[in-house]
Protein backbone atom coordinates (compact mmCIF):
# COMPACT_ATOMS: atom_id res chain seq x y z
CA UNK A 1 0.00 0.00 0.00
CA UNK A 2 1.00 3.35 -1.03
CA UNK A 3 0.39 6.53 1.12
CA UNK A 4 -0.91 9.02 -1.15
CA UNK A 5 -4.18 10.82 -1.81
CA UNK A 6 -5.35 8.53 -4.15
CA UNK A 7 -4.61 5.51 -2.29
CA UNK A 8 -7.11 6.73 0.70
CA UNK A 9 -10.02 7.04 -1.34
CA UNK A 10 -10.29 3.26 -1.02
CA UNK A 11 -11.81 3.68 2.29
CA UNK A 12 -12.81 -0.25 2.75
CA UNK A 13 -8.98 -1.46 2.58
CA UNK A 14 -7.50 1.22 5.17
CA UNK A 15 -10.49 0.82 7.54
CA UNK A 16 -10.17 -2.58 7.00
CA UNK A 17 -6.89 -2.67 8.77
CA UNK A 18 -7.89 -0.12 11.73
CA UNK A 19 -6.70 2.99 10.14
CA UNK A 20 -9.03 6.02 11.00
CA UNK A 21 -9.11 8.06 7.58
CA UNK A 22 -10.33 12.10 7.42
CA UNK A 23 -14.15 12.37 6.61
CA UNK A 24 -13.56 15.79 4.31
CA UNK A 25 -13.34 16.79 0.94
CA UNK A 26 -9.67 16.80 0.97
CA UNK A 27 -9.73 18.30 -2.62
CA UNK A 28 -11.71 20.81 -1.95
CA UNK A 29 -9.50 21.60 1.49
CA UNK A 30 -6.36 21.86 -0.62
CA UNK A 31 -8.32 24.15 -3.04
CA UNK A 32 -9.10 26.02 -0.41
CA UNK A 33 -6.12 26.36 1.82
CA UNK A 34 -3.91 27.23 -0.94
CA UNK A 35 -5.81 30.51 -1.92
CA UNK A 36 -7.21 31.79 1.07
CA UNK A 37 -5.08 30.06 3.94
CA UNK A 38 -6.21 31.08 7.82
CA UNK A 39 -3.35 28.83 9.23
CA UNK A 40 0.27 28.39 8.60
CA UNK A 41 3.07 26.66 10.34
CA UNK A 42 6.69 26.48 10.63
CA UNK A 43 8.48 23.30 11.90
CA UNK A 44 6.12 20.35 10.69
CA UNK A 45 7.84 17.79 12.93
CA UNK A 46 6.80 14.88 15.05
CA UNK A 47 4.83 16.74 17.52
CA UNK A 48 3.35 19.01 15.14
CA UNK A 49 2.03 15.79 12.71
CA UNK A 50 0.73 13.77 16.12
CA UNK A 51 -1.49 16.91 17.85
CA UNK A 52 -1.55 20.14 16.14
CA UNK A 53 -2.20 18.74 12.56
CA UNK A 54 -4.38 16.12 13.93
CA UNK A 55 -6.47 18.31 16.19
CA UNK A 56 -6.80 20.61 12.44
CA UNK A 57 -8.45 17.42 11.50
CA UNK A 58 -10.71 16.64 13.86
CA UNK A 59 -12.51 20.12 13.19
CA UNK A 60 -12.55 19.21 9.68
CA UNK A 61 -14.05 16.15 10.32
CA UNK A 62 -16.59 18.04 12.04
CA UNK A 63 -17.20 20.61 9.33
CA UNK A 64 -16.13 23.26 11.84
CA UNK A 65 -13.02 24.40 9.27
CA UNK A 66 -12.90 24.16 5.72
CA UNK A 67 -9.39 25.14 5.50
CA UNK A 68 -6.42 23.06 6.78
CA UNK A 69 -2.54 23.88 7.49
CA UNK A 70 0.39 24.91 4.79
CA UNK A 71 3.09 23.79 6.58
CA UNK A 72 6.98 25.63 6.46
CA UNK A 73 10.14 24.11 6.78
CA UNK A 74 13.83 24.99 6.46
CA UNK A 75 14.60 23.57 3.24
CA UNK A 76 13.20 20.41 1.19
CA UNK A 77 14.84 17.38 1.97
CA UNK A 78 13.33 15.05 -0.76
CA UNK A 79 10.84 15.21 -3.03
CA UNK A 80 7.21 14.93 -1.44
CA UNK A 81 5.75 11.08 -2.60
CA UNK A 82 3.28 11.07 0.11
CA UNK A 83 0.47 14.25 -0.71
CA UNK A 84 1.48 15.29 2.59
CA UNK A 85 -0.30 12.90 4.23
CA UNK A 86 1.24 11.04 7.53
CA UNK A 87 -0.01 7.89 9.75
CA UNK A 88 -0.47 8.68 13.11
CA UNK A 89 0.50 5.77 15.62
CA UNK A 90 -0.93 6.50 19.57
CA UNK A 91 0.71 3.96 21.60
CA UNK A 92 -1.84 3.54 24.38
CA UNK A 93 -1.03 2.21 27.94
CA UNK A 94 -3.44 -0.55 27.96
CA UNK A 95 -1.51 -1.74 25.05
CA UNK A 96 -3.98 -0.49 22.60
CA UNK A 97 -2.89 1.07 19.35
CA UNK A 98 -4.58 3.61 17.15
CA UNK A 99 -3.82 4.68 13.41
CA UNK A 100 -4.97 7.28 11.62
CA UNK A 101 -4.26 9.03 8.75
CA UNK A 102 -3.62 12.81 9.24
CA UNK A 103 -4.64 14.54 5.80
CA UNK A 104 -4.82 18.35 7.01
CA UNK A 105 -1.77 19.41 5.65
CA UNK A 106 -2.66 20.90 2.24
CA UNK A 107 0.53 22.36 0.91
CA UNK A 108 3.87 22.26 2.09
CA UNK A 109 6.37 25.51 1.35
CA UNK A 110 9.96 25.75 2.40
CA UNK A 111 11.66 28.80 3.95
CA UNK A 112 14.67 28.63 1.53
CA UNK A 113 13.47 28.25 -1.91
CA UNK A 114 9.68 29.11 -1.48
CA UNK A 115 10.16 32.99 -0.55
CA UNK A 116 7.78 34.33 -3.04
CA UNK A 117 5.16 31.96 -2.16
CA UNK A 118 5.51 32.46 1.91
CA UNK A 119 5.50 36.47 0.84
CA UNK A 120 2.12 35.71 -0.94
CA UNK A 121 0.86 33.79 2.59
CA UNK A 122 2.04 36.32 4.44
CA UNK A 123 0.38 39.15 2.46
CA UNK A 124 -3.36 37.13 2.43
CA UNK A 125 -5.41 38.98 4.66
CA UNK A 126 -7.24 35.75 5.25
CA UNK A 127 -4.31 34.35 7.43
CA UNK A 128 -5.13 33.76 10.83
CA UNK A 129 -2.07 32.62 12.41
CA UNK A 130 1.17 31.77 12.03
CA UNK A 131 2.48 29.20 14.43
CA UNK A 132 5.98 27.55 15.25
CA UNK A 133 7.44 24.28 16.89
CA UNK A 134 10.71 24.86 15.84
CA UNK A 135 12.85 24.33 19.30
CA UNK A 136 14.15 27.74 21.68
CA UNK A 137 17.53 27.81 19.67
CA UNK A 138 15.10 28.85 16.47
CA UNK A 139 14.42 32.15 18.31
CA UNK A 140 18.17 32.27 19.29
CA UNK A 141 19.81 35.71 18.74
CA UNK A 142 22.78 35.61 20.82
CA UNK A 143 25.68 33.57 21.92
CA UNK A 144 26.74 32.16 25.25
CA UNK A 145 28.79 35.14 25.42
CA UNK A 146 25.68 37.69 24.74
CA UNK A 147 27.17 38.48 21.48
CA UNK A 148 25.27 38.70 18.24
CA UNK A 149 24.87 35.58 16.67
CA UNK A 150 26.66 36.21 12.92
CA UNK A 151 24.00 35.27 11.03
CA UNK A 152 21.97 37.78 12.80
CA UNK A 153 23.88 40.39 12.66
CA UNK A 154 24.63 39.73 8.92
CA UNK A 155 21.19 40.06 8.37
CA UNK A 156 20.72 43.30 10.62
CA UNK A 157 22.94 45.23 8.47
CA UNK A 158 21.17 43.94 4.76
CA UNK A 159 18.23 44.55 5.44
CA UNK A 160 14.86 42.26 4.58
CA UNK A 161 15.07 42.01 1.25
CA UNK A 162 18.50 40.04 1.68
CA UNK A 163 17.90 38.00 5.16
CA UNK A 164 19.09 34.60 5.54
CA UNK A 165 18.42 34.04 8.71
CA UNK A 166 15.17 32.54 10.27
CA UNK A 167 14.38 35.11 12.39
CA UNK A 168 15.42 37.96 9.64
CA UNK A 169 13.70 35.79 6.49
CA UNK A 170 10.47 35.79 9.18
CA UNK A 171 10.55 39.36 10.12
CA UNK A 172 10.85 40.10 6.35
CA UNK A 173 7.75 38.36 5.65
CA UNK A 174 5.76 40.53 8.41
CA UNK A 175 7.03 43.51 6.74
CA UNK A 176 5.48 42.60 3.25
CA UNK A 177 2.04 41.91 5.12
CA UNK A 178 2.42 45.30 6.78
CA UNK A 179 3.23 47.22 3.96
CA UNK A 180 0.69 44.85 1.52
CA UNK A 181 -2.52 45.48 3.79
CA UNK A 182 -1.69 45.44 7.46
CA UNK A 183 -3.69 43.10 8.46
CA UNK A 184 -3.80 42.03 12.09
CA UNK A 185 -2.46 38.49 12.69
CA UNK A 186 -1.52 36.19 15.84
CA UNK A 187 1.99 34.36 15.93
CA UNK A 188 1.60 32.11 18.12
CA UNK A 189 4.74 29.98 19.62
CA UNK A 190 3.83 26.31 20.43
CA UNK A 191 7.56 25.28 21.57
CA UNK A 192 7.77 24.06 24.86
CA UNK A 193 9.76 26.75 26.60
CA UNK A 194 9.21 29.12 28.99
CA UNK A 195 7.17 32.54 27.83
CA UNK A 196 7.56 31.50 24.88
CA UNK A 197 5.99 34.00 22.99
CA UNK A 198 7.91 36.52 24.45
CA UNK A 199 11.14 34.74 22.94
CA UNK A 200 9.42 35.05 19.73
CA UNK A 201 8.56 38.81 20.02
CA UNK A 202 12.21 39.75 21.08
CA UNK A 203 13.41 38.39 18.13
CA UNK A 204 10.98 39.45 15.84
CA UNK A 205 11.21 43.18 17.73
CA UNK A 206 15.38 43.11 17.35
CA UNK A 207 14.91 43.36 13.53
CA UNK A 208 11.76 45.28 13.36
CA UNK A 209 13.57 48.30 15.50
CA UNK A 210 16.84 47.84 13.14
CA UNK A 211 14.64 47.60 9.66
CA UNK A 212 11.45 49.47 9.86
CA UNK A 213 9.97 52.40 10.50
CA UNK A 214 7.57 53.91 13.41
CA UNK A 215 4.67 52.59 11.45
CA UNK A 216 6.36 49.06 10.99
CA UNK A 217 6.76 48.84 14.42
CA UNK A 218 3.45 50.21 15.88
CA UNK A 219 1.52 47.65 13.61
CA UNK A 220 4.03 45.41 15.12
CA UNK A 221 3.17 46.30 18.63
CA UNK A 222 -0.69 47.13 17.86
CA UNK A 223 -1.91 44.59 15.44
CA UNK A 224 0.91 41.31 16.01
CA UNK A 225 0.06 38.87 18.91
CA UNK A 226 2.18 36.68 20.31
CA UNK A 227 0.40 34.49 22.74
CA UNK A 228 1.96 32.39 25.18
CA UNK A 229 1.12 28.83 25.09
CA UNK A 230 1.84 25.52 27.07
CA UNK A 231 2.60 22.24 25.26
CA UNK A 232 2.70 18.60 26.16
CA UNK A 233 3.04 15.57 24.41
CA UNK A 234 5.49 12.94 23.81
CA UNK A 235 6.89 12.06 20.73
CA UNK A 236 9.47 10.29 20.58
CA UNK A 237 11.54 9.62 16.74
CA UNK A 238 9.80 6.84 14.77
CA UNK A 239 10.73 3.48 16.35
CA UNK A 240 11.41 0.41 14.26
CA UNK A 241 8.91 -1.87 16.09
CA UNK A 242 6.27 0.51 14.65
CA UNK A 243 7.57 1.12 11.38
CA UNK A 244 7.86 -3.19 11.13
CA UNK A 245 4.13 -2.54 12.26
CA UNK A 246 3.08 -0.88 9.28
CA UNK A 247 4.99 -2.63 6.87
CA UNK A 248 3.05 -6.09 8.12
CA UNK A 249 -0.15 -3.89 7.64
CA UNK A 250 1.28 -3.70 4.02
CA UNK A 251 2.69 -0.44 3.99
CA UNK A 252 5.74 0.14 1.75
CA UNK A 253 9.35 1.20 3.31
CA UNK A 254 9.93 4.66 3.99
CA UNK A 255 6.01 5.72 4.57
CA UNK A 256 5.80 8.70 7.06
CA UNK A 257 4.61 8.31 10.27
CA UNK A 258 5.16 9.73 14.03
CA UNK A 259 4.42 7.84 17.13
CA UNK A 260 2.87 9.19 20.34
CA UNK A 261 1.47 8.72 23.64
CA UNK A 262 -2.19 9.71 24.31
CA UNK A 263 -2.23 12.42 26.36
CA UNK A 264 -1.85 15.91 25.23
CA UNK A 265 -2.24 19.18 26.70
CA UNK A 266 -1.75 22.82 24.63
CA UNK A 267 -2.89 25.66 26.61
CA UNK A 268 -2.88 28.91 24.44
CA UNK A 269 -2.98 32.70 25.30
CA UNK A 270 -6.71 33.90 23.46
CA UNK A 271 -5.10 36.43 21.72
CA UNK A 272 -6.09 36.22 18.36
CA UNK A 273 -6.57 39.58 16.81
CA UNK A 274 -7.51 38.53 13.02
CA UNK A 275 -9.59 35.99 14.27
CA UNK A 276 -8.31 31.39 14.50
CA UNK A 277 -9.81 28.25 14.24
CA UNK A 278 -12.48 27.23 17.02
CA UNK A 279 -9.89 24.82 17.88
CA UNK A 280 -11.11 24.74 21.69
CA UNK A 281 -13.59 21.76 20.44
CA UNK A 282 -10.69 19.87 19.85
CA UNK A 283 -9.46 19.02 23.17
CA UNK A 284 -7.14 22.70 22.70
CA UNK A 285 -7.69 25.13 26.03
CA UNK A 286 -7.75 28.79 25.49
CA UNK A 287 -7.59 31.38 28.51
CA UNK A 288 -5.46 34.33 29.55
CA UNK A 289 -1.22 34.90 30.41
CA UNK A 290 -1.51 34.25 33.48
CA UNK A 291 -3.39 30.55 33.40
CA UNK A 292 -0.90 29.76 30.56
CA UNK A 293 2.15 30.79 33.31
CA UNK A 294 -0.07 28.95 35.93
CA UNK A 295 0.11 26.14 33.68
CA UNK A 296 3.60 25.70 32.33
CA UNK A 297 4.82 26.09 35.81
CA UNK A 298 2.93 23.56 37.17
CA UNK A 299 4.35 21.35 33.87
CA UNK A 300 7.67 21.99 34.18
CA UNK A 301 8.95 22.96 37.76
CA UNK A 302 6.81 20.36 39.39
CA UNK A 303 4.53 16.99 37.45
CA UNK A 304 6.06 16.33 34.95
CA UNK A 305 9.55 17.52 33.19
CA UNK A 306 11.43 17.27 36.94
CA UNK A 307 10.68 13.96 36.75
CA UNK A 308 12.32 13.11 33.05
CA UNK A 309 15.22 14.58 34.08
CA UNK A 310 15.43 12.45 37.09
CA UNK A 311 14.98 9.66 35.02
CA UNK A 312 16.99 10.92 32.40
CA UNK A 313 20.09 10.94 34.83
CA UNK A 314 20.01 7.75 36.93
CA UNK A 315 18.68 5.87 34.27
CA UNK A 316 21.79 6.52 32.25
CA UNK A 317 24.02 6.18 35.63
CA UNK A 318 22.29 2.77 35.81
CA UNK A 319 22.06 1.58 32.17
CA UNK A 320 18.41 1.78 31.31
CA UNK A 321 17.52 2.20 27.80
CA UNK A 322 13.37 3.09 28.21
CA UNK A 323 12.00 5.50 30.59
CA UNK A 324 9.26 3.03 31.01
CA UNK A 325 11.31 0.17 32.28
CA UNK A 326 12.78 2.63 34.86
CA UNK A 327 9.35 2.98 36.31
CA UNK A 328 9.43 -0.85 36.97
CA UNK A 329 12.36 -0.44 39.22
CA UNK A 330 11.19 0.14 42.70
CA UNK A 331 13.74 2.87 43.98
CA UNK A 332 13.67 5.03 40.98
CA UNK A 333 9.63 5.10 40.93
CA UNK A 334 9.88 6.05 44.44
CA UNK A 335 12.60 8.91 43.75
CA UNK A 336 10.09 10.86 41.04
CA UNK A 337 6.69 9.68 43.57
CA UNK A 338 8.73 11.32 46.28
CA UNK A 339 10.16 14.12 44.08
CA UNK A 340 6.33 14.61 42.55
CA UNK A 341 4.33 14.45 45.32
CA UNK A 342 5.79 15.09 48.62
CA UNK A 343 8.80 17.79 47.24
CA UNK A 344 7.08 19.59 43.98
CA UNK A 345 3.09 19.25 44.93
CA UNK A 346 3.31 21.99 48.17
CA UNK A 347 4.60 24.70 46.15
CA UNK A 348 2.50 24.40 42.77
CA UNK A 349 0.02 27.17 42.45
CA UNK A 350 -3.21 25.31 41.39
CA UNK A 351 -4.14 26.64 37.45
CA UNK A 352 -7.65 25.73 37.96
CA UNK A 353 -7.92 24.33 34.31
CA UNK A 354 -5.91 21.36 34.75
CA UNK A 355 -5.58 20.03 38.76
CA UNK A 356 -1.97 19.71 39.58
CA UNK A 357 -2.76 16.08 41.54
CA UNK A 358 -5.00 14.49 38.66
CA UNK A 359 -1.59 15.89 35.82
CA UNK A 360 1.39 14.15 38.06
CA UNK A 361 -1.50 11.35 38.57
CA UNK A 362 -1.41 10.71 35.11
CA UNK A 363 1.99 11.24 34.58
CA UNK A 364 3.02 8.67 36.94
CA UNK A 365 0.43 5.64 36.44
CA UNK A 366 -0.32 6.19 32.82
CA UNK A 367 2.25 8.60 30.61
CA UNK A 368 5.47 7.48 32.06
CA UNK A 369 5.01 3.75 32.18
CA UNK A 370 3.80 3.37 29.37
CA UNK A 371 5.10 0.30 28.42
CA UNK A 372 4.73 0.89 24.38
CA UNK A 373 6.45 4.28 24.15
CA UNK A 374 9.96 4.28 22.91
CA UNK A 375 11.81 6.87 24.71
CA UNK A 376 14.80 7.12 26.34
CA UNK A 377 16.74 8.63 29.54
CA UNK A 378 19.68 9.27 27.04
CA UNK A 379 17.14 11.35 24.94
CA UNK A 380 15.81 13.16 28.15
CA UNK A 381 19.14 14.03 29.11
CA UNK A 382 20.15 16.20 26.11
CA UNK A 383 20.94 19.47 27.61
CA UNK A 384 19.93 18.91 30.97
CA UNK A 385 22.49 22.02 32.52
CA UNK A 386 19.67 23.94 30.54
CA UNK A 387 17.07 22.26 32.48
CA UNK A 388 18.01 21.77 35.99
CA UNK A 389 17.69 25.37 36.74
CA UNK A 390 13.65 25.88 35.70
CA UNK A 391 12.78 21.93 36.96
CA UNK A 392 14.05 22.26 40.36
CA UNK A 393 15.77 25.35 41.01
CA UNK A 394 12.11 27.33 41.07
CA UNK A 395 10.93 24.56 43.35
CA UNK A 396 14.10 25.49 45.12
CA UNK A 397 13.40 29.11 45.26
CA UNK A 398 10.15 28.64 46.44
CA UNK A 399 11.04 26.65 49.72
CA UNK A 400 13.33 29.52 50.28
CA UNK A 401 10.86 32.12 50.31
CA UNK A 402 8.28 30.89 52.02
CA UNK A 403 7.56 30.93 55.79
CA UNK A 404 6.32 27.31 56.20
CA UNK A 405 8.36 25.21 54.39
CA UNK A 406 12.17 24.73 55.17
CA UNK A 407 14.39 24.17 52.37
CA UNK A 408 16.57 21.53 54.40
CA UNK A 409 13.81 19.28 54.16
CA UNK A 410 13.91 18.80 50.29
CA UNK A 411 15.90 14.92 50.33
CA UNK A 412 15.21 14.11 46.71
CA UNK A 413 16.15 17.28 44.62
CA UNK A 414 19.50 17.55 45.87
CA UNK A 415 19.84 13.76 45.40
CA UNK A 416 19.43 14.49 41.50
CA UNK A 417 21.68 17.34 41.55
CA UNK A 418 24.47 15.26 43.14
CA UNK A 419 23.30 12.55 40.50
CA UNK A 420 23.82 14.93 37.44
CA UNK A 421 27.57 15.85 38.71
CA UNK A 422 28.48 11.95 39.01
CA UNK A 423 26.82 11.56 35.59
CA UNK A 424 29.42 14.15 34.24
CA UNK A 425 31.90 11.74 35.19
CA UNK A 426 30.30 9.59 32.26
CA UNK A 427 30.66 6.07 33.95
CA UNK A 428 28.04 4.17 34.59
CA UNK A 429 27.38 2.55 38.20
CA UNK A 430 29.11 -0.63 36.80
CA UNK A 431 32.29 1.12 36.14
CA UNK A 432 31.94 1.20 31.92
CA UNK A 433 32.43 4.60 30.10
CA UNK A 434 29.09 5.79 28.53
CA UNK A 435 28.79 8.49 26.05
CA UNK A 436 27.12 11.59 27.71
CA UNK A 437 24.02 13.31 25.32
CA UNK A 438 24.79 16.63 23.83
CA UNK A 439 24.55 19.69 26.56
CA UNK A 440 26.22 23.20 25.99
CA UNK A 441 27.66 23.67 29.08
CA UNK A 442 29.04 19.80 29.47
CA UNK A 443 32.60 20.62 28.47
CA UNK A 444 32.62 23.37 31.10
CA UNK A 445 30.47 21.20 33.53
CA UNK A 446 32.78 18.08 33.30
CA UNK A 447 36.02 19.99 34.02
CA UNK A 448 35.22 20.10 37.83
CA UNK A 449 35.01 16.65 37.93
CA UNK A 450 37.83 15.22 35.82
CA UNK A 451 40.03 14.17 38.32
CA UNK A 452 37.46 12.77 40.15
CA UNK A 453 37.68 8.42 40.22
CA UNK A 454 35.55 5.64 41.73
CA UNK A 455 36.62 4.19 44.54
CA UNK A 456 38.82 7.42 45.46
CA UNK A 457 37.26 10.05 47.99
CA UNK A 458 36.39 12.94 46.06
CA UNK A 459 38.05 16.70 47.34
CA UNK A 460 34.34 18.30 47.00
CA UNK A 461 35.84 21.62 47.65
CA UNK A 462 36.78 21.53 43.83
CA UNK A 463 33.08 21.57 42.89
CA UNK A 464 32.38 25.11 44.60
CA UNK A 465 32.63 27.34 41.56
CA UNK A 466 29.78 24.75 39.79
CA UNK A 467 28.09 24.70 43.22
CA UNK A 468 27.72 28.11 43.13
CA UNK A 469 26.41 28.60 39.54
CA UNK A 470 22.56 29.95 39.74
CA UNK A 471 22.45 29.74 36.08
CA UNK A 472 22.78 25.76 35.95
CA UNK A 473 21.07 25.09 39.40
CA UNK A 474 18.85 27.64 39.79
CA UNK A 475 20.47 29.22 42.64
CA UNK A 476 23.43 28.98 44.67
CA UNK A 477 23.65 26.26 46.43
CA UNK A 478 26.09 27.53 48.93
CA UNK A 479 24.21 30.41 49.47
CA UNK A 480 20.50 28.08 49.87
CA UNK A 481 22.51 25.77 52.51
CA UNK A 482 22.00 23.26 49.76
CA UNK A 483 25.64 22.21 48.93
CA UNK A 484 26.91 20.16 51.52
CA UNK A 485 24.22 17.96 51.11
CA UNK A 486 24.74 17.49 47.16
CA UNK A 487 28.51 16.74 48.22
CA UNK A 488 27.57 14.17 50.77
CA UNK A 489 25.87 12.57 48.58
CA UNK A 490 28.08 12.79 45.51
CA UNK A 491 30.70 11.45 47.79
CA UNK A 492 28.40 8.36 48.56
CA UNK A 493 27.88 7.78 44.72
CA UNK A 494 31.66 8.16 44.02
CA UNK A 495 32.27 5.02 46.65
CA UNK A 496 33.04 2.70 43.36
CA UNK A 497 31.17 0.23 41.26
CA UNK A 498 27.04 -0.24 42.38
CA UNK A 499 27.62 3.22 44.73
CA UNK A 500 25.03 4.34 43.22
CA UNK A 501 22.47 1.76 43.09
CA UNK A 502 23.13 1.58 47.12
CA UNK A 503 22.78 5.17 47.72
CA UNK A 504 19.65 5.66 45.99
CA UNK A 505 18.13 3.09 47.67
CA UNK A 506 19.47 4.72 50.72
CA UNK A 507 17.83 8.11 50.48
CA UNK A 508 14.73 6.94 48.52
CA UNK A 509 13.90 4.73 51.59
CA UNK A 510 14.59 6.94 54.54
Amino acid sequence: MVLNNESIKNREAWEALGYRLPKFDRDAMVAKTVANPTWLHFGAGNIFKAFQADACQRLLDAGLAETGIIAAERREKKPEANDNLTVKVTLKADGNVEKAVVASIAEKVYLYGNEARLKEIFENPSLQMVTFTITEKGYALYDAKGELLPDIAADLEAGPENAKSYMGKLTALLCARYLKNKAPLAMVSMDNCSHNGDKLKAAITCFAEKWGGDGFNKWISEQVSFPWSMIDKITPGPDASVAAMLKADGLEDGTPFVNAEECEYLVIEDNFPNGRPCLEKAGIYFTDRETVDKVERMKVCTCLNPLHTSLAVYGCLLGFDKIWKEMQDEDLHKLVETIGYKEGLPVVTDPGIIKPQEFIDAVLNTRVPNPFMPDMPQRIATDTSQKLPIRFGETIKAYMASDKLDVNDLKLIPLVYAGWLRYLMAVDDEGNAFEPSPDPLLETAQAYVKDYKLGETPDTTKLEGLLRNASIFGVDLVEAGLADKVCGYFVELTAGPGAVRKTLHKYVNK
